[in-house]
């Protein structure tokens, strides 16, 4: 594997996003959306960047709320088939987690499904404690 440069994209990085390999997010990435999305000082993108093309990402967003010091939700992380079990995961989560924590976060945390291996397996190696079980519940506001 080509060496992977990680990092987290800021407002000025839109065209990167131009290059994605398959697998990386669920959907096509929308240029508007991609620009929305960079430009907001709260939400984070870490991608991992491997001869020119976006192997994989994580995104995520610091909240803040009025009795407790700033957290951050880890929403989605996605690496391309052809990239996966080389680590990029890893790396990109530990990139993750360094930038909320210079911005001032005290927490993270994600949601993944009990059955997905795959990314507790991640997330425990990103050093991530499974602690109690939780329910999330869905509002459909569509």
């Amino acid at each position: 594997m080509a060496t992977a440069l990680v990092r987290v994209l800021g407002p000025a990085d839109a065209r990167l996003l131009e290059t994605v390999a398959e697998g990386v997010f669920d959907d096509p990435v929308d240029p508007a959306l991609a620009a929305e999305f960079l430009n907001d000082p709260r939400h984070a993108l870490c991608v991992a960047i491997v001869g020119g093309v976006v192997a994989g990402m994580a995104s995520g967003v610091r909240y803040v709320h009025p009795d407790k010091p700033s957290e951050f939700w880890v929403n989605e992380v996605g690496v391309a088939p052809a990239f996966q079990g080389q680590g990029l995961g890893k790396r990109i989560m530990a990139e993750l987690l360094a930038h909320a924590k210079r911005e001032g976060c005290r927490e993270a945390w994600v949601l993944t499904d009990d059955d997905n291996r795959a990314a507790r397996a991640l997330y425990r190696a990103a050093g991530g404690d499974e602690g109690s079980a939780q329910l999330m519940i869905t509002f459909r506001l569509e």
